[in-house]
């Protein structure tokens, strides 16, 4: 019984010694001054996202700020939604449950990804 609970002992040391993961520490150096300083350019890039929708339209605003568009494509969206009673007798003031509501108008939302 001593040899069974001395070897449950040592499997459970191993299972922890063997489940905990050291990570290494890797630097790489960086010996050429070119790639260095292309480094600092890409870090020093910024990016956005800016979503016009239904019509709504100032992305010359942020170009004349130096922004530059790097991709650009368009969803549809629904712009209103119209109400309307389920029934006739329908109180849609009163009663929330019997208010059916639909898109009314549908346009397209602009999305624009920009960097700086």
């Amino acid at each position: 019984m001593k040899n069974f609970i001395k070897i449950t002992q040592l499997f459970l040391v191993l299972i922890f010694l063997t489940s905990c993961k050291s990570t290494p520490n890797k630097k790489e150096l960086i010996i050429d001054s070119e790639k260095q300083k292309s480094q600092k350019i890409e870090i020093s890039k910024r990016k956005m996202e800016v979503r016009y929708s239904c019509g709504e339209d100032g992305i010359s605003d942020f170009l004349n700020n130096g922004w530059t568009i790097s991709k650009e494509y368009t969803e549809e969206k629904i712009c209103t939604w119209k109400s309307f009673p389920a029934t006739k007798d329908c109180d849609m003031e009163k009663d929330k449950g019997c208010k059916i509501t639909t898109p009314d108008k549908i346009g397209e939302e602009k999305v624009y990804l920009l960097e700086k």
